[in-house]
């Protein structure tokens, strides 16, 4: 590629990120290469752009005078690019959270901490994947939809004053719009998940806000540890309005 093709490429990504800034934060300042408060891990080629894996993880340690209170992800060229809010409570400890999303085309993938004094700091990455959008369900969508609010929480037995991982996990199809329909040659309705709450001993730990981007069967794994016995539950909303929940007892 010559030289003034790379910078009109470079140009028109800065120009992207700035108006999906202004329309996401407003004025606000963000803060760049934020590798000191969190990390993004995500694979630079996904193997399957449906469900591309990514964590996020605190750097430095959570207290109740400084913490994450917020995680905004975006991925940039994604038809709804602004993908996920993680409200997190400064119970949850240090921050090691994990989901899979979809990537529509190769694309910067933002994840931008807000801490508890309202600071914004991003970390960003570059993912090479194309089509997950708009890919098929990975399964007969009639059997997807036989198991439709089917949810799991996944734990070892866990030690109160220990930090312990657990998975929450909800069958559904998060339908995005653009699917297309071999059968009826129509588009696939959207339906999807667009809040996942999980609380402890009737305590808040994550909230999820969500969109299409979230990959079919919506996951959340995550840490956490508990400081007393009590009940892990899950929450899940849909834009259907229609809710499942689950739980466990520690």
């Amino acid at each position: 590629m010559s030289h003034s093709l790379i910078t009109q490429a470079t140009t028109a990504e800065e120009d992207l990120w700035s108006g999906l800034k202004q329309t996401y934060f407003g004025d606000r300042e963000i803060r760049e290469n934020a590798e000191d408060i969190l990390s993004l891990e995500a694979p630079t080629r996904a193997e399957d752009a449906a469900i591309v894996p990514i964590s996020v993880k605190s750097v430095q340690p959570q207290t109740a005078e400084r913490y994450i209170k917020n995680i905004h992800i975006i991925i940039d060229k994604n038809p709804m690019p602004y993908s996920a809010n993680f409200h997190l409570s400064p119970t949850l400890g240090d921050i090691d959270i994990a989901t899979r999303v979809r990537v529509d085309q190769y694309t910067d993938m933002r994840a931008i901490a807000e801490m508890n004094d309202g600071s914004l700091h991003m970390v960003s990455k570059f993912v090479k994947a194309s089509g997950g959008c708009s890919a098929p369900a990975g399964k007969d969508m009639e059997a997807a939809m036989a198991r439709l609010g089917k949810m799991q929480i996944r734990m070892r037995e866990a030690n109160i004053g220990e930090t312990t991982q657990a998975q929450v996990v909800v069958s559904h199809p998060n339908n995005s719009g653009l699917q297309f329909d071999q059968k009826t040659r129509g588009y696939i309705p959207p339906h999807y998940v667009k809040e996942i709450v999980i609380d402890f001993a009737d305590e808040n730990l994550i909230t999820l806000e969500a969109g299409i981007s979230i990959s079919e069967d919506p996951s959340i794994r995550f840490s956490f540890t508990p400081q007393k016995h009590g009940v892990l539950k899950a929450m899940v909303n849909d834009s259907k309005e229609m809710t499942y929940s689950s739980d466990k007892q520690i």
